[in-house]
């Protein structure tokens, strides 16, 4: 099956994959509420997004992936969260792993992929948890984390930590760890996201070897040990830039399946009282608001990372002022859809209290997402603006 899969797959369009997910979101649609019941995504919902190649967006061509834009893995998440905004957090939070493995030395890829199966998935939680320990060779490593989003499908994990040396900053580094490594603790009892059942990770003192380790300060200098390995303009781009989108593009998603559930819905509800819902003017304001946003935030997303490849293509990588900058749209996203998904609910009325109206799970799910520290914007503001009044910058997850 492997083998067909990527014979066929050597046709594959961006426009192939995002038509790809388009179809599959009615079906995670319906299976929506069995993956909230469970806490997780379904088993076959991972197997369509694997054999439609939706995680090989990103992926090195040296294991089965496309190496495509960022563009194209976003405008799939969107789609998939037009369905199940749960599936495409997973997606976009576990997708976007198969590109940063790339930074890491090439032998961590190879621990991965090496074996010959090139579907498994890598887990995360970035959390600055782990009690780090130099020995000869890499690192005893031990520790908690919370909010590991799709643990239950992945082989690997990416887990943080902070490397202490003496007169130095603290070093922030991602650590590769093979399931055998980890315990996984089931804590995900949550008002939304339900079905991404991220729950905690627990190691107790394992051994990491220094190559399945990769430094903060590579990502953002450009520096990483998988650059002559993996030399795809792709892989240059900053990883602040990249993950960050990963958890906040799957609400622009979620607010346009809510946006399509309230036209639906509101197109032929008459209330209580009468009133048809197309002729109230707080209906009629909320459905042309929530749609200029979806196009802004997406123009912004796609225009973003044009600029971004495009420096890098003619060796004039974007200056950090509008990384910055980036980075507070970025942080924006989250928010901005929660509150159009609140002005889409307030317009139902007495129906929008109801919990299988479908625009309450999207409402949620957004709601939950801004909970990310990625997706608040307060930080990523204070910190563009005081850099643009002459201020240190203190953000370089950018």
């Amino acid at each position: 099956m492997q083998t067909q899969r990527h014979t066929i797959t050597q046709l594959v369009t961006p426009e192939i994959l995002v038509q790809r997910a388009r179809d599959l979101a009615p079906v995670l649609a319906q299976r929506s509420d069995q993956a909230n019941e469970a806490r997780m995504i379904p088993a076959e919902t991972i197997a369509d997004m694997k054999y439609a190649g939706l995680f090989d967006v990103l992926k090195p061509k040296k294991y089965g992936g496309f190496e495509m834009d960022p563009q194209v893995f976003y405008d799939v998440q969107m789609a998939l969260a037009e369905g199940c905004m749960s599936t495409a957090w997973v997606y976009g939070v576990v997708g976007v792993h198969n590109w940063q493995i790339a930074l890491f030395d090439p032998k961590a890829a190879e621990d991965v992929w090496g074996g010959g199966d090139h579907s498994v998935l890598i887990a995360s939680t970035y959390m600055p948890k782990g009690q780090v320990k130099k020995v000869d060779g890499g690192f005893r490593f031990s520790g908690r984390w919370g909010f590991s989003s799709g643990i239950d499908h992945c082989d690997w994990v990416f887990l943080g930590g902070l490397i202490f040396n003496e007169g130095q900053p603290p070093e922030y580094r991602t650590f590769l760890l093979p399931k055998s490594d980890y315990e996984v603790i089931d804590t995900w009892h949550t008002m939304g996201l339900k079905a991404t059942g991220s729950k905690d990770i627990v190691v107790k003192d394992v051994f990491v070897p220094e190559y399945r380790t990769h430094k903060a300060s590579d990502g953002f200098m450009g520096t990483n040990p998988g650059r002559d390995e993996f030399t795809a303009n792709l892989y240059k781009l900053p990883f602040g830039q990249i993950f960050v989108r990963a958890v906040s593009t799957a609400a622009i998603g979620g607010l346009q399946g809510a946006l399509k559930c309230f036209i639906d819905f509101g197109g032929n509800w008459t209330g209580n009282m009468g009133a048809k819902t197309s002729e109230q003017v707080p209906a009629q304001m909320a459905v042309a608001d929530t749609s200029v946003a979806i196009d802004e935030m997406k123009t912004t997303l796609k225009r973003n990372f044009g600029e971004l490849l495009e420096g890098i293509k003619l060796n004039q990588p974007v200056d950090l002022n509008t990384r910055l900058m980036y980075r507070y749209q970025a942080s924006l996203v989250v928010e901005r859809c929660a509150r159009h998904a609140y002005q889409l609910h307030s317009a139902c009325g007495g129906r929008g209290i109801f919990t299988d109206f479908p625009l309450v799970r999207f409402f949620m799910d957004i709601l939950s997402a801004r909970a990310h520290y990625a997706n608040n914007p307060d930080i990523f503001g204070r910190n563009y603006g005081s850099v643009m009044l002459g201020r240190e910058n203190t953000d370089f997850f950018v």
